[in-house]
């Protein structure tokens, strides 16, 4: 099924209750915190051709290599059946976390 012929289209709602059915394997396997929807989803100004931009907060002590990021953003995209990018928060650019922080509306 490609995109343009999904049953249902993605909404904020649904993007965001496919996460917090993942959430809890997520924070179990990679010790995620925080997990937030931010960029044209939260606007609900999705277009099909957005991806999905995904915040996440590790706790402090937690760090992984690109490998497992990578992981992470294709399970995602997988299981949202739209491409993921995902953003560390503690790696955000000072010049656009401002904006970023505004719209992400967490799990």
């Amino acid at each position: 099924m490609t995109p343009d012929t999904q049953a249902q289209p993605l909404t904020a709602e649904t993007v965001l209750a496919t996460l917090r059915q993942l959430f809890p394997t997520l924070q179990q396997q990679y010790n995620i915190k925080k997990l937030g929807l931010f960029g044209s989803y939260s606007r609900n100004q999705a277009t099909a051709e957005s991806d999905i931009d995904l915040l996440i907060e590790l706790d402090s002590d937690i760090t992984f290599g690109l490998i497992t990021f990578c992981h992470i953003e294709n399970t995602l995209s997988e299981k949202l059946g739209k491409k993921v990018d995902l953003v560390i928060s503690e790696n955000l650019k000072p010049s656009l976390k401002q904006n970023i922080l505004d719209d992400v509306i967490y799990l």
